[in-house]
């Protein structure tokens, strides 16, 4: 059967990039090894279907498509406008939204766009605290968030849940043009429609972030923000399982006109994303995103979200089992934040678990008085060991394994660490038989689109 011209184009340029560039090839056959015998634990990882990855090399990243569907400054776009289409009607069955606009180039640049759209510099928003689970882009001091708006920043009760009580009384004191919700290491469910509340009271607009909750937002495990909120942002990539990338959706405000009145909430956006923050889309990874969003849309990715929810949960049980502090006391959702033992730091119990090829990354805790590049918490998520097809005996082994490095590693004067050479080769060969058994969905036959059912 002879292949299609986008099958002959991708074959000839592996072909080519092998023969032409093998020190670029071995490069990237040792990180696709690498990927494939390391045991990620990566909150901000997940996986991408290898369909998705065929669309993100096909030449249609060729085509120059500066504006939008039928409004393009640049000949040639008739099928960039119907893949742009695509994605957008996929997403908006996917999340239920109303307005959905796909050539953001990943979160950061949405969240980014979202606040040009409405707000001036000097204004003010109120966004989680990044020590209580925040994201840079949600007004953190090294972000441009935080150099361009006046920020005020809520956080966590002793329970380790938002603050709600806290949001409203600084949303009062200080009158936010924007309330900024979502997280990045938050653990537990989050209460929108009290946001919104909150924000009506002191005629704020709110943006969620829901970067780390898509996925199961998409499948109905978690409350959608898309009517709670008037813009709602999230990432393609981690638990969409798609390209990196990202999108900005709108549900009941999409008509709603801006305070000028000469424009709606999603004509703003429409001009904040271009010509305002970014040029030409980059055409492939729409593309990329209309294919795993139409993955979404089938039954099979349902069951993937509810294993990426009892793997979280049966993660944080089995460390809690081992004494472990976990910030909130379990996890509502994908990821597992907790406090490392006495006498180490996140850096170093994340090198510690990277010599054994486990991955995690450190994450700063409430009241964290350690800097952010050396913590004194991990974070772990549950997306790509549930893509895997693991479940929840083998979250109870990740558990184990996590609490065998973490138990004999010390930490030396310099900041390195050491580990014995038998535990570290004991862990690793776990590790490497936990892998085989489930490999990646693009390593092995699965009988299902979404990943191998837990064994």
């Amino acid at each position: 059967m002879n292949k299609s011209a986008v099958g002959r184009c991708l074959s000839q340029g592996v072909d080519k990039l092998r023969r032409d560039d093998p020190l670029l090839f071995d490069l990237l056959e040792s990180e696709h090894r690498r990927q494939s015998e390391s045991l990620s634990l990566v909150a901000s990882s997940g996986g991408t279907d290898s369909s998705v990855l065929a669309v993100t090399g096909a030449s249609i990243v060729n085509a120059t498509a500066e504006g939008y569907p039928g409004k393009r400054y640049h000949a040639g776009c008739r099928y960039v406008d119907q893949v742009e289409d695509l994605a957008i009607e996929r997403a908006k069955q996917v999340f239920g939204a109303q307005y959905v606009n796909v050539q953001p180039h990943c979160a950061s640049f949405a969240n980014h766009s979202v606040m040009q759209s409405l707000l001036q510099p000097g204004e003010t928003i109120l966004g989680m605290a990044l020590d209580q689970g925040g994201h840079l882009t949600h007004g953190a001091a090294v972000n441009l968030s935080g150099k361009l708006f006046k920020v005020h920043t809520y956080g966590l009760d002793d329970q380790g849940m938002i603050d709600y009580w806290q949001l409203g009384e600084l949303a009062h004191a200080h009158q936010p043009r924007l309330i900024v919700c979502g997280t990045t290491s938050y653990t537990r469910l989050i209460d929108f429609n009290r946001i919104r509340a909150i924000a009506e009271e002191v005629d704020a607009y709110v943006l969620a972030d829901v970067t780390h909750i898509a996925g199961l937002v998409a499948a109905g495990l978690h409350p959608s923000p898309i009517d709670a909120a008037h813009f709602t942002t999230t990432c393609t990539f981690k638990q969409l399982y798609g390209p990196r990338g990202g999108l900005i959706m709108m549900g009941r405000d999409a008509d709603m006109l801006s305070d000028d009145g000469t424009q709606t909430l999603s004509q703003r956006i429409q001009s904040a994303v271009f010509p305002l923050m970014q040029g030409s889309p980059e055409v492939h990874t729409i593309a990329a995103k209309a294919r795993a969003l139409g993955r979404l849309l089938d039954p099979a990715f349902r069951e993937l979200a509810q294993r990426i929810r009892v793997n979280a949960d049966a993660l944080a049980q089995a460390l809690i089992r081992r004494d472990y502090e976990m910030v909130g006391g379990g996890t509502d959702n994908h990821i597992v934040l907790f406090r490392v033992p006495d006498g180490l730091t996140g850096a170093a119990a994340e090198r510690a678990l990277e010599f054994c090829d486990v991955l995690v990354n450190k994450n700063k805790v409430p009241g964290d008085t350690r800097g952010a590049t050396t913590t004194s918490g991990v974070r772990l998520g549950s997306n790509t060991v549930s893509l895997r097809g693991m479940g929840p005996s083998q979250m109870e082994r990740c558990a184990e394994l996590i609490d065998t490095v973490l138990t004999h590693t010390r930490l030396l004067p310099d900041g390195g660490v050491t580990l014995p050479d038998p535990v570290r080769e004991q862990v690793t060969a776990s590790v490497r038989d936990l892998c085989r058994r489930f490999p990646l969905p693009y390593d092995a036959d699965l009988p299902t689109s979404m990943g191998t059912s837990a064994r």
